[in-house]
Order: structure tokens, then C-alpha cells, then sequence
């Protein structure tokens, strides 16, 4: 837990460092979050298995992180990055896949829904800024992080998932989800307040339960 404890500091390091715009603090505590966490997951658990999608998810918000260091300039490559980061994250909670259930297909109408209003509305602002690559790269990264959402909500219908375990990654894939948002209506829909702030503390919080989570599954 005391990589827990350490990717928590620096994850409010960084909301401090976005907060004052301090760049230097910032470039070393945005990356050690995720450095910590692949830590906590491989001394806890191992990489083996759907453990090894987990890691790749992990690696890939990280190299996201470091992209995304330089704002405006690098966000395209930082978008793919955490396409990719939620690829991996899709095939780990569906390694093996969920069972169909009642339960199932409710959560997955609300949550499909909910993410297609959502999505249309920054589609939208997009399209009337004539950023026709960026909408589409945009677009497939919405559906993908709506499965990533989904496959881990879907944990809490599974019985081969511990309570505790499929709260938490329940928990961080909403949590990572709604950072998303906040990052996409910031950049392409309308300024919010303390936006920046926000968005990482979402994400972070939201990595940390993932983690906390998989490792709470696997423990054992």
C-alpha cells in the first residue's frame, strides 16, 4: 500500500502544480503517478495473465501522461496513447468476459445512452470547428472508453468478481470516464472553471481505484 500512499501524494502534487502552473513540479509528479501504480501492480500480483492487459493499460496512460506535458502540441499523440490505454483495459476486464445478466443489459442501455448524448454534444462542437480528423479520432476513442466503462461496471454483475474488488474498478472507470469529459468540453465544447484541476483529479483518482482494484482480485 505504500505505492498507494505515494501515487496518491503526487497525485495531489500534480493538482497543486496544474493550480499554481508550476511546469517544472508538474513534469515530475504527473508521470510518477502512473510509474507508482505499475509498481503497486507488478510487486503485488505479478504481470501474468489478464494482469499483463492491466499493465499495458497502465504503460500507455503513462506514455498518455507524458504527451499530454505539452498541452496543445502533442494532444493527438497523447489521444492515441490512451486509446490504446483503453484498449488494454477492455480486453483485462473481459479476460475472461462477464456473463450476460439482467443486470447486465440494464447497466449497458444506461450507460450507452448516456455516453451517445455526451458524445454527440462534443461531435458536435467539433464538427462546427471544422476539426473533421480530430472528430473522428475523437469519436472511436468515446466508444472505446464507453466499453472500458462498461466492461468494468459490469464487474459488479459478475460473480467470479469479489464486492470489494468490482467496486473499485466500478468506481475508477467512472471516475477516469468523467475526466474525459471535463478534458473534452474544456478543449472542444466551453471553458469550465478549474477545468485542468479537475480532469487530473478525476483521472488520478480514478487510476488509483482501477489499480487498487485489480490487485484486490488478484491478490491471492
Amino acid at each position: 500500500m505504500l505505492f498507494v500512499l505515494a501515487a496518491l501524494i503526487f497525485a495531489a502534487l500534480t493538482a497543486w502544480a496544474t493550480w499554481k502552473q508550476n511546469r517544472k513540479l508538474e513534469f515530475i509528479a504527473k508521470p510518477a503517478v502512473m510509474i507508482l501504480l505499475l509498481a503497486y501492480l507488478w510487486t503485488s500480483v505479478g504481470l501474468h495473465g489478464a494482469l499483463t492487459w492491466f499493465a499495458l493499460g497502465m504503460f500507455f496512460s503513462l506514455v498518455g501522461d507524458v504527451l499530454l506535458l505539452w498541452l496543445d502540441r502533442m494532444f493527438l499523440y497523447g489521444l492515441v496513447a490512451f486509446l490504446l490505454a483503453q484498449i488494454f483495459y477492455v480486453i483485462g476486464f473481459n479476460s475472461p468476459p462477464s456473463a450476460f445478466s439482467m443486470w447486465g443489459i440494464i447497466m449497458a442501455v444506461i450507460v450507452g445512452l448516456g455516453a451517445a448524448r455526451v458524445l454527440r454534444r462534443i461531435l458536435s462542437a467539433l464538427a462546427e470547428k471544422g476539426a473533421t480528423r480530430m472528430r473522428k479520432l475523437v469519436a472511436v476513442y468515446g466508444i472505446v472508453i464507453t466499453l472500458m466503462l462498461l466492461s468494468a461496471m459490469l464487474k459488479l454483475t459478475d460473480a467470479t468478481w469479489g464486492a470489494g474488488a468490482s467496486g473499485l474498478v466500478g468506481l475508477g472507470a467512472f471516475l477516469f470516464y468523467l475526466s474525459d469529459i471535463v478534458l473534452a468540453w474544456l478543449k472542444f465544447v466551453t471553458p469550465i472553471q478549474n477545468g485542468r484541476i479537475i480532469n487530473i483529479g478525476l483521472y488520478h483518482l480514478g487510476q488509483v481505484c482501477i489499480a487498487a482494484g485489480v490487485v484486490m482480485q488478484y491478490t491471492g
